[in-house]
């Protein structure tokens, strides 16, 4: 009875252990922050800007060096923040959301609001 309580043991705590270790790895997933991009826009303006700048729009702090531009999500539609981000900064060729790029005809779309 003593060898089999003996061996026991060792399976006890290395199954614990690994219970720990994998709550520990589930609850430090769930309290990270999220990266910097996953909810964000950016814009690649068509002409860079001389100084670096800082403008709301849509209720949202955008800021600009050259000719990259990034705001957070605000809960417009893409192309209507486009729209927004072209009559504040002036023309883009490029505008990216957290589920890929604007296309063509809604790029189109938003640089006449220029």
């Amino acid at each position: 009875m003593i060898t089999q309580t003996q061996n026991a043991f060792p399976r006890l705590f290395l199954a614990a252990g690994l219970a720990l270790a994998g709550t520990i790895a589930s609850f430090g997933a769930t309290v990270s922050p999220a990266h910097a991009g996953t909810n964000a826009y950016s814009a690649t303006l068509a002409a860079g800007l001389e100084a670096p700048a800082k403008k709301v729009v849509n209720g949202v702090l955008w800021k600009c060096e050259g000719d990259s531009c990034v705001g957070a999500v605000d809960g417009a539609r893409p192309v209507n923040t486009c729209r927004q981000v072209v009559k504040t900064f002036g023309a883009v060729s490029k505008f990216a959301t957290p589920k890929g790029d604007l296309g063509a005809e809604d790029l189109q779309r938003c640089n006449a609001a220029a």
